[in-house]
Order: C-alpha cells, then sequence, then structure tokens
C-alpha cells in the first residue's frame, strides 16, 4: 500500500535514522534520494556517513535540484523513495537564484508528484519555525519558504512524524 509520510525536526533530532529505519522495515525496493552537495569536506564526510549508514542494499540518486525529474522517472524496480532533504533542496534552489515565488511553485509540483508516483514517499525535511527569527533577509525568506513547503507537503502526507531528541513522535495518521 502506498503511503507518503514526512519525517520533520530540528537539526541532529533524529529525522534521518528514523526515516531510513523506518524504510528498511517495511520496504525491500529502495531508492535514497539526496539533495546534498558535498561543497566542502565537511560536507564530503557527512555524505559518506549518510552512505555507510545507508548500507548496500539501497540504491541512491543524487539530485540536488530536480526532485520531480526523479520522480517523475519511468524506474518502478522500487517501493519507496527517500528524500533527504527538503530543507536542502530548498536551499540548493535558493542559492541557485531561485525567488520564492519559483520555488513555491516547485514545491506545489513535487507534492504533485508525490501523490501521483506508484510508489511510497518519505520525506525528510527540518522544522526551521520554531527558532528565533533570523536577522539577514536571506535566512527569513529561507526560513519562510521552508515553513511553506513543509505544510504543503505535510497536507499531502498520510503520516507526519516528527522527531525531538531522538524519540519520534507521531503528529499526522497512524504508523504501521
Amino acid at each position: 500500500m502506498k503511503e507518503i509520510v514526512l519525517v520533520i525536526g530540528g537539526c541532529r533530532s533524529g529525522k534521518s535514522s528514523f526515516a531510513l529505519d523506518y524504510a528498511n522495515k517495511h520496504f525491500r525496493q529502495k531508492v535514497f534520494l539526496a539533495t546534498s552537495q558535498a561543497l566542502d569536506n565537511e560536507m564530503e564526510q557527512r555524505i559518506k556517513k549518510h552512505r555507510e549508514a545507508r548500507g548496500p542494499d539501497w540504491a541512491t540518486v543524487e539530485e540536488p535540484a530536480e526532485l520531480t525529474k526523479v520522480l517523475a522517472s519511468p524506474n518502478t524496480d522500487y517501493d519507496v523513495i527517500l528524500i533527504d532533504c527538503l530543507t536542502m533542496w530548498i536551499s540548493n534552489l535558493l542559492m541557485a537564484g531561485e525567488g520564492e515565488e519559483e520555488i513555491l511553485s516547485r514545491a506545489e509540483q513535487l507534492v504533485e508528484f508525490m501523490r501521483k508516483t506508484p510508489q511510497s514517499i518519505i520525506a525528510v525535511s527540518n522544522e526551521v519555525g520554531t527558532g528565533i527569527v533570523p536577522e539577514n533577509k536571506l535566512a527569513r525568506v529561507f526560513r519562510d519558504i521552508v515553513g511553506l513547503a513543509n505544510q504543503m507537503v505535510a497536507a499531502c502526507s498520510d503520516i507526519v512524524v516528527m522527531t525531538v531528541a531522538g524519540l519520534p513522535q507521531v503528529i499526522k495518521g497512524k504508523l504501521r
């Protein structure tokens, strides 16, 4: 049975670990859709650790911007696509010069593809609205776009899980 799951939480809250564990427990053929880019040594190390944590039974697609192209792929040899993470995807688009309207339009398209694709989707994203108001405009725009995109994805999700200190809290739907 197809399901759309949003896993949301703060930095280092256990989002990715929960998403991986959930996918490993419930799906056999898995694709990890990575949005991070190794732009410096520290990110290279993070990406390496994430790859090792996934293990060999995961296919990996690295795509920092064109998520809908991956979801529109005719390849149906997998049961689930885990997108990690929407926050980095939005950051990539913003840093490439895309504006708020364009990014939110992309988020709407992503939600539509999430609904249409026959595979289950697990999307990971940061909750960015619980902190202080950023001091600069770019950071405020980023926070606003991520918050609105998260709302779109949460609305179309069957299950929304918020992780806090490594503890998953279901806030919409029911885990199987």
